[in-house]
């Protein structure tokens, strides 16, 4: 049996790990197992590529990898769930800089390729370093160190020119011509573009926009693969890169947008508009003990969260919440919007950190039917999601979105900071109905006070 035929076997197994590991990540039951396989199979397809004939430098290659696992180990043991959306997209950033490395130093190297690989390396590394540099900005943004998103024509207009001049100069680095210095102009180009395209899209959209670019860093690798003629990359690649391209399709979908529109309309902003002038509406407020004596005595309860309970890090109180109301004979479940948060899945990840069992947490077409049933609902830093006004408004700029039907609760209470509004800065509704109470202060401070209130009854 010779070498080769094992290193394919073994290549083999390694992309059956991931294909079942990320089967396996479908489900929150099963996600861990489905994240352990898949770590096997990455070891796996690391070890034996040790084992290909012609490589050399193997002390520098180790060396590499104990920096990189040793770094990515303390990193990921110390970050915080509220920072998980930020490490997901700088990690995902180095997958997409690590593809348009192998590219540069295949573009790079005499080795003479057919047209068919070197289309694929300049595919790969145009993608790879968009994703690497629009990861980055996109990390950030969600860390806080960009806080504005610039937005004006003339930005588009430059994106435009720009896209238009690293086209020309794939096409020059596909053909082979200018050297060097044109391989370093066309990465510098498409640095550039994953900078300026992703600097306006504001916060709230990030969900989008981090699926987008795992996407395309799935896509680059793949590219790559096919580059190097590894296996283990051509089939990992591709399945990140179609899962990816699924997801940002359900996320655009569940915010009733398209994929340009996120990209390049300007909706929203990275921080909560203050609200328009309401009129003679006013907002009914309540107190933390009318509020908890509410929740005490209801017989259903669901509870909504959004991007507010993150920053608050209240998820651990609203969970001891939720013991002392099941205690009492309460059912609680969590509403879980496709766009809550900063991350696809961002509530799911909190509210199991937190301790909150799977079968509590439900998706929005399973729940919205049990909302007119339901005595109370508790929206706790959610806004957009929740607003009526994308069923009724046709002049709203989020009408036709899918929302959570929070407003066909018996009673709702609203969680708040303050009177803002939602990223897209109009009123929301909800805030305003009949069954509507707003208790306002740090979601953190307001479920502790919940917790008291309850205890006290």
């Amino acid at each position: 049996m010779s070498m080769a035929w094992l290193i394919q076997a073994a290549y083999f197994a390694a992309a059956v790990l991931f294909i079942w590991g990320l089967k396996a990540m479908s489900s929150p039951k099963t996600a861990r197992t489905g994240v352990a396989w898949a770590g096997v199979g990455m070891i796996l397809a690391t070890v034996v590529t040790f084992f290909h004939e012609g490589l050399h430098n193997y002390a520098l290659m180790i060396i590499a990898m104990a920096i990189g696992g040793g770094v990515a180990y303390v990193t990921a043991k110390r970050v915080a769930m509220t920072e998980m959306p930020q490490m997901v997209a700088i990690y995902n950033g180095m997958g997409g800089g690590s593809a348009g490395a192998i590219a540069a130093n295949e573009l790079l190297a005499d080795t003479a390729h057919t047209p068919l690989v070197m289309t694929l390396a300049v595919a790969g590394a145009v993608i790879g370093t968009v994703a690497f540099t629009g990861s980055v900005i996109a990390f950030a943004k969600l860390q806080g160190l960009i806080q504005k998103s610039p937005r004006s024509p003339a930005l588009q207009m430059f994106n435009v020119a720009l896209a238009v001049a690293t086209v020309i100069a794939a096409i020059a680095v596909g053909m082979q011509a200018g050297g060097a210095t044109m391989i370093a102009l066309f990465f510098l180009a498409a640095a550039i573009i994953g900078i300026t395209v992703t600097l306006p899209i504001g916060g709230a959209d990030m969900p989008v926009v981090i699926s987008l670019l795992n996407a395309l860093t799935g896509l680059a690798v793949g590219f790559e693969g096919f580059v190097l003629n590894n296996p283990a990359m051509m089939i990992a690649g591709t399945v990140v890169g179609a899962a990816g391209t699924l997801l940002t399709q359900l996320m655009a979908k569940a915010m009733n947008r398209s994929l340009a529109n996120v990209l390049f309309a300007g909706f929203g902003s990275d921080e909560g508009a203050e609200a328009p002038d309401s009129g003679d509406r006013l907002m009914k407020e309540v107190d933390s003990t009318d509020a908890g004596i509410m929740l005490a005595y209801a017989k259903s309860v669901i509870i909504v969260p959004g991007y507010g309970m993150a920053v608050a890090q209240a998820q651990h109180k609203i969970w001891e919440l939720t013991e002392l109301l099941n205690q009492r004979g309460v059912d609680v479940r969590f509403a879980i919007h496709p766009v809550a948060g900063r991350m696809p899945g961002h509530m799911n990840v909190l509210l199991a950190e937190a301790g909150v069992p799977y079968d509590k947490i439900v998706d929005l077409e399973d729940i919205n039917s049990d909302f007119p049933t339901t005595d109370v609902a508790v929206v706790i830093g959610a806004n957009d999601v929740v607003n009526p006004a994308a069923r009724t408004n046709k002049d709203s700029p989020i009408y036709g979105m899918p929302i959570l039907d929070v407003d066909k609760a018996h009673q709702a209470i609203v969680i708040k900071r303050g009177r803002g509004a939602g990223f897209a800065g109009i009123e929301n509704e909800l805030f305003f109905a009949e069954n509507t109470s707003m208790l306002y202060g740090d979601g953190q401070k307001v479920a502790a006070a919940l917790v008291a209130a309850v205890k006290e009854l």
